[in-house]
């Protein structure tokens, strides 16, 4: 029977999330064949040999492509408006593989400065071992992007939301700046997910993801993707992946695609239940700050609204008295689980301080707002008054 070709051009984005991609084996199956295979079999050595050579399609070996990750990759394609797609084995390899596979000795980043504790890793310890070098910016701060760039700047890279204060940053005005240098704008959408907010129609170059987080979106299984171009994808980014070899399991690809058909309909109930709850949180008088882009008084709360569809799925909130409220407050909850990951159909908080910004500097931490009295929720899947039923019975536990 095999795959009916099918134009989803004109198709809405939940519809894309639905059926982008699709392709059938011989059996006509509705849902996507799980390809659980490591090679692929020739009918002979000249077949082979075309293969390897370029001049004939077909699958070599699941470490380079396998039809499972090729439907994702098409899938992701279509929703976000990209050239094209290639999957990692996770959010970090996505990240590691944007840049590693992009530049080259020499070459300078300038990068937003509220970034997860990894990607800070990358840039502060490890490109420079390589002849790289990172400037950090303060990511809200539009002069501060412009004079940091230097002759050999050839990335832009940050991440909009940012993690853990859902910071916003101005990507219409860093897309046109990277346009003007000749720089390349990567730009990590996790937060906000491809169906929410659309970096490339700002000027990003690259888009990567956690696939972990709101594609899976249930806390089921890790993996990255990067989209971009189809020059740069299909090429520079293909062999970096072929040959260094962060391959996604094909079940943890069609996993993903099962996740993508709820995306929709789970991002609406995120940010409904987030905005009640934020404006809930808002209200008490022993939570000093609370930061939902979603809210007026969200510092680029008009940024937000520009660039984003709804407020989002994560909500930070401060109680200023330090450490110790906030661990009483995290030991005192019932329903609200307490995990460091993010996008699951569970609520999961964290206290980023001591979990994934312990190891940033304290006078980085600092700048960032990250506080000692800050956590940071993604609001799940659960009936919100339950939700804030949960926060309300543990803030009163607060002295």
């Amino acid at each position: 029977m095999g795959t009916r070709p099918r134009d989803n051009k004109a198709w809405c984005a939940a519809t894309r999330m639905v059926h982008a991609g699709g392709r059938r084996s011989q059996y006509g199956e509705t849902s996507e064949a799980l390809f659980l295979t490591s090679g692929f079999v020739y009918n002979g050595p000249a077949e082979a040999e075309a293969r390897f050579k370029g001049e004939a399609d077909g699958f070599i070996y699941s470490r380079y492509a396998n039809p499972t990750l090729s439907t994702l990759e098409d899938r992701l394609t279509a929703l976000e408006g990209a050239e094209a797609a290639r999957l990692t084995a996770s959010g970090m390899a996505a990240v590691a593989a944007s840049i590693f596979s992009n530049l080259k000795a020499g070459d300078h980043i300038v990068a937003g400065d509220a970034l997860f504790g990894s990607s800070l890793y990358i840039l502060e310890e490890l490109i420079p071992r390589f002849g790289m070098s990172a400037t950090m910016v303060r990511c809200t701060n539009n002069q501060a992007w412009e004079e940091a760039i230097r002759p050999e700047t050839k990335m832009l890279f940050f991440e909009t939301p940012t993690n853990p204060t859902l910071e916003i940053v101005d990507m219409d005005f860093v897309g046109k700046l990277g346009a003007k240098i000749g720089a390349t704008v990567v730009v990590d959408n996790v937060f906000s997910t491809p169906f929410r907010q659309r970096p490339m129609k700002y000027g990003a170059d690259i888009v990567v993801y956690s696939a972990t987080k709101h594609i899976d979106g249930q806390g089921r299984c890790l993996g990255g993707a990067i989209l971009g171009q189809a020059d740069y994808i299909e090429g520079p980014l293909h062999n970096y992946l072929k040959h260094t070899g962060p391959a996604l399991s094909p079940f943890n690809a069609w996993v993903m695609l099962k996740g993508l058909e709820t995306l929709q309909v789970r991002s609406d109930r995120h940010i409904e239940s987030a905005a009640i709850i934020a404006d809930y949180l808002a209200n008490r008088t022993d939570v000093a700050r609370v930061y939902y882009p979603g809210r007026i008084d969200h510092p680029q709360h008009e940024i937000a609204q520009r660039q984003m569809d709804g407020g989002g799925p994560l909500i930070a909130f401060d109680f200023g008295g330090g450490k110790e409220p906030a661990f009483k407050f995290l030991d005192n909850l019932k329903l609200i689980l307490i995990s460091n990951n993010l996008g699951d159909s569970k609520s999961l908080i964290t206290h980023p301080a001591t979990t994934t910004h312990l190891r940033v500097a304290p006078e980085q931490r600092a700048i960032l707002g990250i506080s000692e009295g800050l956590v940071r929720l993604s609001v799940g899947l659960e009936d919100p008054h339950d939700i804030i039923q949960d926060l309300e019975q543990a803030l009163n536990s607060v002295d």
